[in-house]
């Protein structure tokens, strides 16, 4: 291990390493770090192909009746399209892990995350929050990592249960940690806003590797703090 980020294969994403070869006079980056970005589920397609898209939104919006040449033919197209391709797109960003000089053993829990993402089986969003939590290993990660691997991981066409296995398992891959915990609760308006029409309504999703899996007292810990109630903002 040359200590430069390695490549993680997780289906749709592509890890790819922060910097050039270190030179002489400079070191290697630290184990786990690494830039992240994302790829259409479409290996050989490196971008969306916009221009079709706006063609085949507008051929969608023709079948429904909108007139040909009235506003919404001419201009939704392209709103259609640029709506979606912005949820299914997230920036590129490092993984930064930090050495675990304090020993922090215990429990770290980013509560609260905000995410949306898009629901593979309508083509309509759901939203929520995630509740990751870590238990560190010899490296720790930034705060705002985790969060950002949840937006990352969002930025796709999928199901809930898949965004918090994809999250857990990248963790647990890239921290080389003692367990992880990802918690997802989301409002899906595929089903409360269509079809059954449950209002109200939400789903939760449970990932987890490690401790947090197999020591029932790590377990009921993480468990516990992450239904702790949301915070209200100011």
């Amino acid at each position: 291990m040359n200590g430069r980020a390695q490549p993680l294969e997780i289906p749709g994403v592509l890890l790819a390493e922060a910097a050039g070869p270190a030179g002489e006079n400079e070191p290697a980056g630290p184990p786990g770090n690494g830039l992240l970005t994302l790829r259409p589920e479409n290996l050989s397609s490196a971008a969306f192909d916009l221009e079709a898209a706006e063609r085949a939104a507008a051929a969608l919006l023709a079948a429904f009746g909108v007139p040909a040449g009235s506003e919404a033919a001419l201009r939704t197209p392209a709103r259609m399209v640029a709506g979606l391709a912005e949820l299914l797109s997230a920036p590129a960003w490092e993984f930064t892990t930090f050495p675990n000089t304090e020993s922090q053993h215990e429990l770290v829990l980013a509560r609260n995350v905000p995410f949306t993402s898009v629901c593979a089986h309508h083509l309509l969003p759901f939203s929520g929050v995630a509740q990751v939590g870590v238990l560190p290993g010899e490296r720790i990660a930034g705060l705002s990592k985790l969060a950002r691997a949840v937006e990352a991981f969002a930025a796709r066409m999928q199901v809930q249960e898949e965004l918090g296995q994809q999250v857990a398992s990248f963790l647990e891959t890239r921290l080389e940690c003692r367990g992880v915990g990802v918690v997802l609760e989301a409002e899906h308006l595929c089903m409360t806003r269509r079809g059954i029409k449950a209002q109200g309504c939400d789903t939760v999703t449970v990932a987890t590797r490690g401790l947090l899996r197999d020591d029932p007292s790590a377990r009921a810990e993480f468990l516990h703090l992450a239904q702790a109630p949301r915070r209200r903002a100011a």
